[in-house]
């Protein structure tokens, strides 16, 4: 005859159960490969008014590739990104949390020009960072990138699947 089962293990068990629940698609992302969801990588370029800039860059495509984006990082190379691509322009919201390196965030629009920079973002914060108007793409680089390299809104992008207007994928 098995052992009744006491109440505050139950309780326990199907709060933690809640919890998985509510956090089933984190979860999930965190759950693989060592904890973090891979990407695809490519190279982008930046053409500013001076010179072009080239980025090694991850390409978050999917809901879960964005959710994720670059959290649980503690560093990023400094010609390193992420590109996440959205299937529509529209305003981007992002947030810092669970990301501990300070980013900034270049918003692009569909036809591949720079419409508005986020510089130094804070890690950890909660606090919504957004595009100042409608965007098909976000470059998440290392904080203070922009500013070093001089690039300005109205610079443009130039990558394979922004250039084609492939954004596919997204939120």
């Amino acid at each position: 005859m098995s052992k009744p089962v006491s109440r505050k293990i139950l309780v326990g068990v199907f709060g933690i159960w809640v919890v998985l629940a509510i956090s089933g698609a984190r979860v999930t992302a965190v759950a693989q490969s060592n904890g973090l969801l891979s990407f695809s990588k490519s190279v982008l370029e930046i053409a500013t008014t001076t010179r072009k800039i080239k980025f090694d860059i991850e390409i978050a495509r999917t809901p879960r590739q964005q959710a994720q984006g670059l959290m649980f990082r503690r560093r990023l190379a400094a010609d390193s990104g992420m590109l996440f691509l959205y299937r529509q322009p529209q305003i981007i919201k992002m947030w810092m949390k669970n990301t501990f390196i300070p980013l900034d965030m270049i918003f692009i629009g569909k036809d591949g020009r720079i419409v508005s920079i986020a510089q130094r973002t804070i890690p950890k914060s909660l606090e919504t960072v957004s595009s100042e108007s409608r965007a098909s793409a976000v470059l998440e680089v290392n904080g203070g990138t922009a500013s070093r390299l001089g690039i300005r809104v109205g610079d443009r992008i130039n990558h394979e699947l922004i250039k084609t207007g492939i954004s596919s994928g997204g939120k």
